[in-house]
Formats: structure tokens, sequence, C-alpha cells
């Protein structure tokens, strides 16, 4: 059978180094900014960690070789968030917003556009350059794809004389987008409506937003947890940009769905992470904590059996992890349903995995000297974020699985199902049916 679980060496070699970077750089670091009240303030303290981190690649690895990046395969991007994750989570997704912003390019950007971002990003000196994703609104926007121009993404590019596009309107949650100043990031990949009259599909494109660009506010959010990274509100009003700017024209839909498919597996590995530190913590804890017992408490049979069950799901999260990868390396810009129940399972099982090691552990995991209160807020983060696992990740698989040429098989035999607007747009009107 064509299946194997074996790291090859460079694997091995990249995990342990993303692991010593974690432990030796991040831990000490994020520690320190995660206590920080600015938010802002505590982002901008990782600065030095993103360029050690900019060092050894970590920060465009994803890239193709052709552009300067890594040229790193998505499980081999994996390997490395895990051991980044497992210290903090926040972090890592600074690098994966840079993906998410820049990734686009390569399916959707014209040549000049990916010459010129992508060359930028990975010919970085000083490492610090940021690339933002900015899709999220106030008033939500998990129904992007909705058939009325009036729900869905609200922020509005209209065309102007002159050859260019005139933003008004407001974004919420968009992370790297203000910048390690709050004057931006390097380039902030938006998705804009471009046509007033039509709905999700066919109404949106992507717009690039140069640093110093006139007519934008930041202000950055105060968050429980992932203090590491940054999210802001960013407001436009008469913000121009250029005609070439613009992308994926009347595409911003299928964008948006090629981008969280491919972050998918990215944010279930951080999960998963996450998930293994509460679980080596409250393992080495039960080793040795007697409860007053006369010995630790791991031989009593009902804290072996939830350790045993915690283990379990660890692992079939990061196989699941590895396996929605593997199959987006064979077959790039589709997995959009596994991608979507890799996203879903990992967040959702991984934070009842934090609990339960908080139950072994005990009153003690709400002492702040011990990890279990860090990461019972960050477990909280992973089914809310990158498309949230209650409405977006579900919606998306719902819409494959309910395809024509969807096999059961599909998935285990490893075979292509391209993406199509006839996926879309399920749950989005007020029938529960597709427009």
């Amino acid at each position: 059978m064509p299946i194997d679980f074996d790291l090859t060496s460079e694997q091995k070699k990249l995990k342990y180094t993303a692991r010593e970077f974690a432990q030796e750089v991040l831990r000490p670091a994020s520690e320190r900014a995660d206590a920080t009240t600015d938010p802002q303030d505590a982002f901008r303290a990782m600065k030095p960690v993103y360029a050690q981190a900019a060092a050894l690649g970590f920060t465009t690895m994803f890239v193709p070789r052709q552009y300067g990046g890594g040229g790193s395969t998505n499980v081999d991007f994996l390997l490395a968030i895990e051991e980044l994750c497992a210290v903090d989570p926040g972090f890592p997704t600074i690098l994966l917003v840079n993906g998410l912003a820049l990734m686009p390019l390569l399916l959707h950007g014209t040549d000049e556009q990916r010459t010129t971002w992508l060359h930028r990003a990975t010919g970085d000196t000083s490492g610090e350059f940021l690339a933002g994703w900015v899709v999220s609104e106030r008033g939500g926007t998990a129904n992007f794809d909705h058939p009325s121009p009036q729900a869905g993404i609200q922020l509005v590019a209209d065309r102007r004389r002159g050859g260019e596009y005139v933003l008004n309107g407001e974004k919420h949650w968009p992370c790297n987008a203000g910048g390690w100043d709050l004057h931006g990031a390097d380039v902030n990949l938006c998705v804009v409506r471009t046509d007033r009259t039509t709905g999700g599909k066919g109404g949106l494109s992507a717009v690039l937003v140069e640093r110093g660009t006139p007519g934008i506010t930041y202000e950055a959010i105060d968050k429980m947890a992932h203090r590491t990274c940054q999210n802001v509100t960013m407001t436009f009003r008469d913000v121009r940009v250029p005609a070439e700017n613009l992308l994926a024209r009347g595409d911003g839909d299928l964008l948006i769905n090629r981008n969280f498919t491919w972050s998918a597996p990215i944010a279930a590995i951080a999960a998963v992470a996450v998930a293994r530190s509460a679980y080596d913590f409250a393992l080495k804890w039960a080793k040795s904590y007697t409860g007053g017992g006369s010995g630790p408490i791991i031989q009593h049979q009902a804290v072996g059996h939830l350790l045993t069950d915690v283990a379990a799901r660890i692992e079939a999260g990061r196989y699941l992890c590895w396996k929605a990868a593997h199959y987006m390396d064979r077959h790039p810009g589709e997995g959009h349903a596994l991608g979507a129940m890799n996203k879903t399972f990992c967040g959702d099982t991984m934070q009842s995995v934090v609990f339960d090691c908080m139950r072994i552990v005990g009153v003690n995991a709400l002492d702040r000297k011990f990890p279990m209160e860090k990461l019972y807020r960050e477990s909280m983060v992973f089914p809310l974020y990158d498309a949230g696992n209650l409405a977006m990740q579900r919606r998306r698989a719902w819409g494959v699985i309910a395809d024509i040429g969807f096999s059961p098989d599909l998935f285990v035999d490893g075979e292509p199902l391209p993406f199509t607007r006839s996926m879309e747009g399920f749950g989005t009107t007020s029938d529960a049916s597709p427009p």
C-alpha cells in the first residue's frame, strides 16, 4: 500500500529545528507578550522573534522556489507549525496569514503581481515583511456567497475614471493588517465588492492595498487569547488604489473558498499542538501528583482511561491533518470538504481534550503558574477563527458532499474533485436550500 507515515530525514530536521526555535526563542518572548496589557504592544514585542523565524525561512517557506520561497509541501509546513503552536499558537498565526495573503497570487494573480509581491516577501532582508488577509467584517461574512448583494461582503470598491478603484467600508478581525506600527502591513489582500447589483457569486473581487495608502485607519482588537498575533478593525474612507492592483475580478468567492481550504489543515494542526501541550503537562502531572493518596493518580482507572482517550484523539487529529495536507499537495486548489472536515474535527475535538486535561490536573489547572490556564484560553480560538466551525467550514463541506460527483470513497482513493460554484451558497437562504 502506498501509505507511509515515516518522516524523511529532511522532515525530521525541520521538525526539531522548529522545536528548538519554539522552546528557546519563542517561549520566553510569547510568555512576556501574553501578559502585556496593550494588544499592539504584545504584537510588537514579537517582532524580534519574527525576524529570527524569517532567517530560518519559516515566514515564506510555503512560497514556491521560483519566487524565492522555501518550496515546502503542505505536509512540511504542518510539521513546523505543530512545533511552534505547541509553545504558542498566536505567533504562528502571523505566518499562516502571510500565506493567506500571498498564496492567492499563485492562482488568481497576474504575472506582475506575483513577481512583485512574492519576491518582495521572500527577498525581505530585515525580517519584518508582513502580509494581511482582509476578509471579515463587523456584521459577519460567513454568508459571503449569499445571492443578495445586500448580504456578505460590504467593503465596496467603485471603479473610477482614471484607472483606479475607490474603497469605502470597514473590515473587522483581519490579522497582520495593521503592521508592526499600526500604519499598515506591507501589503493587504482585501476582498471587496466590485459589483453592487450582484450577489456573492460574481460580485466579489480582491485588491492589493499597499502600505502607506491614504484613507485607512487601524485599531487593534484586545483579545483573550492569541495575543501574540494582531487583529484589527480597518476603516476605509475613499481609499484609492490603482486598477492593476485588482485580481480575481468576479471570482472573490472562489478565492475565499480556496484560501480557507489551504489554511484548514494548518489551523487544525495548531489545535492538535495545543492539545498536545495540555496532554504533555497532564501526563507528567498524573505520574507525580498523588492527590493525597498513596500513589500517583495515574494509577487510578478513571485517570488512566481518560489519558488514553486523550492520546487517541490527538493521534487521530494529527493524522487527519497529514491526510488533508497530503491530498492538497497532490491536488492543489482542491480538498474543500476534506479540509473543512479536518478543521472542524480538530478544532472542536481538541477543545474538549484541553478541558479533559484540566480535569486531570484538577483545581491546580486554574493556577497561572501552570500552563493550563493559557492553553484553555488558546483552545477557545480554534472553533471560531479561520472560517468558523459552526457556519462557514461545515457549510463548505456540505456543498461538496451534496454534489453529484462526490463519493464517500473519494478521499480514501485520493481522487480529485474540482470545486465549483454549484457547491457554494448552501445554507445562505431562509429555506436552507442552495440558490
